[in-house]
């Protein structure tokens, strides 16, 4: 059986004795308890066998915990994979991909009446019916073969103004048409609610909603009905990447390149890298569909893995807004001055016009007022003398106070020159919303971002002031967008900044009516920006296939494979030191992590590899961290693959 347990160094089986009362309770997948170290455990049975190798006295299985097999043999297959792939422990995964027992929930589903599915039929003859496919090379394709049984793999590039929940609806109705089944997964609760709405339409019955916010309740009795096939379509958020439909059919993920299918748990494994794995080991159909391409998707391209789905040429220049670099035409141009204003003229132009018309969207990178603090005379941030955190004002005719422990920094002095004069570095979206509203006396102004985020707008005159994926969606599209502040994406010290600002731009422009019916995006940028170039051309693939050739020249991942460690300094060095010599292994750093309250002082390492030599790596961390876990060493955070590593 496997012990749910953290500790890296008892990530094996352990054998134990079952008693006649529960022979044929106590089968594989099911949840028990049993006696370890002194004290009940949890675990799960993994098989039953006649004999045992282990020499000593066995304990018996105390009880048997779950009315059903929770870990099914083909979940705990793809928890191994998932496990070697990021260098974990399989009961670290086997945590993420089921989720605790809810006794009443259980009874609920084993209860219930059977679920008759009625056939589904797919006609996929051009016209309304396809609810965008038709409009992509290769679409109509993709869902025929998927309609009649066959698994493409495909990365699909949406034309402006689709409706992507729509499209993945219709994927999910064509894999129900071939007798199997669907898994969904987008970014957050707001994506999976409108998934929710498409689905809805397109496919009225036998769908589930899985996410970690659902409750304890709700998402046990989702997992089941997925586990015992009631539910035939699963969507979901990163939480539902491991659930364990039967006969799976259809494995799609919803942009890819959003920070939220990161996990945030040991060992972080992202929705795209399991996505792939299941699609391989069930023999599925994947789909990774959004505006844009990440570098990973484009590799799956260039690898065979995939096929590309894309808007013709024709298709986007009819259904794409007109987009302007700030500063790059008309008076502007010519004034050297113009291109460091906030908003230059021909953006306020812009913005003038198509207010009248309808609602126009004002994109800020920032929530906030002024959420970011420099020093007046030399640019350097400004920090609080007592904890050192970053300094922000909170908001209109407010103190600046410090982000980390709230204190007021009253007598600030730069420790760098001695002045005490602040200077906005960034200027929120509550702070752009305050000026723009003078601007527009008489005209609605409306925020969204943070922990206020609007679903819809409506169609008359109105600013939207909103953060990058705070989006609301306008009914009739938005006249005109306004992305401001562009360098503070570019400027971010991340290695995704390029592919995320242009995925940020993009998703934000999708939601602009077409140049036909009037639709701009004044985007506020520098214009030799790689990004910035490729929104003006609306050029997803192109700017993918370049991000990739980059990283590939740097080896940067996905080129290569990386590992973060993360520790004291001393900690760090030994664990560094404990790694085998893999062929081209590079340990970069270590560079201090910077402070965060409460936590004692860490550095960082990073151990690069060949992308071929990616196994050897996930398996020496996972080595050195049970070795370190069974001399009772401080643990070092491993994280293979991080987001962000620097």
């Amino acid at each position: 059986m496997l012990l749910s347990s953290a500790l890296p160094h008892l990530d094996r089986p352990f054998d134990y004795l079952v008693p006649a009362s529960m022979e044929h309770t106590a089968e594989p997948g099911r949840l028990v308890r049993v006696p370890f170290a002194g004290t009940d455990a949890e675990g799960y049975v993994l098989e039953r066998l006649a004999g045992t190798d282990h020499t000593g006295r066995m304990a018996r299985l105390r009880r048997v915990v779950s009315g059903l097999p929770v870990l099914p043999g083909a979940t705990l297959e793809l928890c191994r994979r998932v496990a070697a792939e990021y260098g974990g422990t399989l009961s670290d995964v086997v945590r993420l991909a089921v989720p605790g027992r809810h006794a009443g929930a259980e009874e609920q589903v084993l209860t219930a009446e059977p679920v008759r599915h009625d056939p589904v039929a797919l006609d996929l003859r051009a016209g309304p019916d396809l609810l965008g496919w038709q409009r992509h090379q290769a679409g109509p394709a993709f869902l025929a073969h998927v309609r009649d049984g066959h698994s493409p793999r495909a990365v699909a590039t949406f034309a402006p103004g689709s409706d992507p929940f729509a499209l993945l609806a219709l994927a999910a109705r064509a894999t129900l048409a071939s007798g199997r089944t669907a898994l969904l997964v987008v970014p957050d609760h707001r994506d999976l609610d409108r998934l929710a709405a498409a689905l809805d339409r397109v496919v009225p019955e036998g769908h589930v909603r899985l996410e970690a916010d659902l409750g304890p309740a709700a998402r046990y009795r989702s997992f089941l009905q997925a586990l015992t096939g009631r539910a035939r379509i699963v969507a979901g958020t990163r939480a539902a990447v491991f659930a364990p439909l039967p006969n799976l059919g259809l494995v799609a993920v919803l942009e890819d390149g959003d920070d939220s299918h990161a996990e945030q748990r040991a060992p972080y494994p992202h929705v795209r890298e399991v996505a792939v794995l299941r699609a391989e080991q069930a023999g599925a159909a994947a789909l990774f569909a959004g505006w844009t391409r990440t570098a990973e998707t484009q590799l799956l391209l260039e690898s065979g893995w995939a096929r590309p789905v894309l808007a013709t040429r024709d298709t986007v220049r009819a259904t794409a807004p007109r987009i302007a670099i700030a500063g790059t035409s008309g008076p502007d141009a010519q004034d050297p001055l113009a291109a460091a204003a906030r908003l230059p003229s021909d953006g306020w132009r812009v913005l003038r016009e198509a207010v009248r018309r309808g609602p126009v969207l004002v994109q800020v990178p920032r929530t906030g007022y002024v959420p970011t603090l420099a020093c007046q005379t030399c640019r350097e941030p400004a920090r609080c003398t007592s904890c050192h955190g970053p300094l922000a004002v909170p908001g209109a005719g407010e103190r600046a106070t410090c982000r980390w422990c709230g204190r007021p920094a009253t007598d600030w002095t730069c420790g760098h020159c001695g002045d005490g004069r602040f200077r906005a570095v960034v200027t929120g979206a509550r702070r752009t919303a305050e000026e723009l509203g003078r601007a527009f006396p008489g005209v609605d102004v409306r925020t969204s971002g943070g922990s206020h985020v609007l679903d819809v707008v409506p169609g008359g005159p109105s600013l939207v002031i909103a953060t990058p994926g705070a989006e609301p969606v306008a009914l009739q599209g938005y006249a005109a967008a306004l992305l401001l502040d562009g360098w503070a994406l570019l400027a971010r010290p991340d290695l995704r900044a390029a592919e995320e600002a242009h995925r940020r731009w993009t998703a934000a422009a999708a939601l602009v009516q077409p140049a036909s019916a009037g639709g701009a995006v004044v985007l506020v940028a520098d214009p030799q920006a790689a990004p910035a170039q490729a929104l003006v051309r609306w050029d997803p693939a192109g700017f993918a296939e370049r991000e990739l050739a980059q990283r590939r020249e740097l080896d940067l991942p996905p080129a290569a494979r990386f590992a973060g460690l993360i520790g004291s300094a001393a900690d760090v060095e030994e664990f560094v030191t404990a790694l085998p010599a893999l062929p081209g292994m590079r340990v970069l750093g270590p560079l201090p992590v910077p402070d965060r309250p409460g936590h004692a002082p860490a550095v960082r390492s990073v151990v690069r590899v060949p992308r071929e030599h990616s196994g050897e790596l996930a398996a020496a961390v996972k080595t050195v961290t049970a070795g370190r876990s069974v001399r009772k060493l401080p643990l070092v955070r491993v994280r293979v693959d991080p987001l962000q590593i620097g």
